[in-house]
C-alpha cells in the first residue's frame, strides 16, 4: 500500500504546483491589461511623462495590493474550511471508529477495489494514520500541506506587479512620439505569451487563448484611449 499512497501525494503536489503557476500567469495577465488600459487612457489625454508615471504607479500599487488582499481573504477562508473539516473528521474518528472504517472501505470500493481488498486497505491505512487516510480519500486534503494565505497573497502581489511593470515602462521610457506604439506592441506580445502559457498549463490549444487575450487587451486599450482622448479634448 506504500507505493500508491506515494503516487497519490506526488500527483496532488504536481496539481498544486500547476494551480500556483496558473494563478501566477493570470495575475500577470491582470497586471498587464489593467495597467495598460490605465496608462493608455491617460496617454490619450496627455503626453506628460510625470502624469503617465504617476497614473501607472498608482494603478500598479492599487492593483497589486487589491490582488494580494483578495487572495489572502479567499485562501484564508479555504484554509479555515479545511481545518474545520479535519477537526470534524478527527472527532468522528474518536467517537465512531467503526463507522469511519466502514466509510473508508466504501470510498475505496467506489475507486474500483473489491470489497475484500478495500476492507483490508482501509484497515491498514487506519492503523497507519486514520486521519491522514480519511483526509486524503474522503476530503481530498493533505493535512501536511494546507493552503497558505500568505503564499497566495505574495504570489498574487508579485505576479501582478511583474505584469504591470511592462506597460508602465513601455509608456514612460520611449520618446513621446513612440510611446503609444511601443506600449501597444509590447502589451499585445506579452498577452500572447500569457495566453500561450495558460493554455499550455491547461493542456489546451494555445491559439484560442492567445486570440482572446490579444483581442481583450486591444479592446481595453482602445476604449480607455478613446475615453482619455475625449476627456483631453474637452479639457476635463
Amino acid at each position: 500500500m506504500t507505493e500508491p499512497t506515494h503516487d497519490e501525494a506526488h500527483g496532488g503536489a504536481l496539481g498544486q504546483r500547476l494551480n500556483w503557476l496558473r494563478a501566477a500567469v493570470l495575475g500577470a495577465n491582470d497586471g498587464i491589461v489593467s495597467t495598460a488600459g490605465l496608462v493608455v487612457g491617460v496617454a490619450g489625454a496627455t503626453d506628460d511623462r510625470s502624469a503617465l508615471l504617476t497614473a501607472g504607479l498608482a494603478g500598479l500599487l492599487a492593483g497589486s495590493m487589491s490582488m494580494a488582499a483578495g487572495e489572502y481573504v479567499s485562501v484564508s477562508t479555504q484554509r479555515d474550511s479545511e481545518r474545520a473539516a479535519l477537526a470534524l473528521e478527527r472527532r468522528e474518528l474518536r467517537e465512531e471508529p467503526e463507522a469511519e472504517l466502514e466509510e473508508l472501505t466504501g470510498l475505496l470500493e467506489q475507486r474500483g477495489m473489491s470489497r475484500e481488498v478495500a476492507r483490508e486497505a482501509a484497515e491498514q491505512l487506519t492503523e497507519r494514520d486514520a486521519l491522514r487516510a480519511h483526509a486524503r480519500v474522503e476530503l481530498g486534503i493533505d493535512p501536511d500541506e494546507l493552503t497558505n494565505p500568505w503564499h497566495a497573497a505574495w504570489a498574487s502581489f508579485l505576479s501582478f506587479t511583474v505584469g504591470a511593470l511592462l506597460p508602465l515602462l513601455a509608456i514612460v521610457l520611449p520618446p513621446p512620439g513612440l510611446r503609444l506604439a511601443v506600449t501597444v506592441v509590447s502589451v499585445l506580445a506579452a498577452l500572447a505569451l500569457t495566453g500561450w502559457s495558460s493554455a499550455r498549463l491547461g493542456a489546451a490549444k494555445p491559439r484560442p487563448a492567445i486570440v482572446r487575450n490579444a483581442v481583450g487587451g486591444a479592446l481595453a486599450m482602445g476604449v480607455t484611449y478613446a475615453a482619455g482622448a475625449l476627456l483631453g479634448a474637452v479639457g476635463v
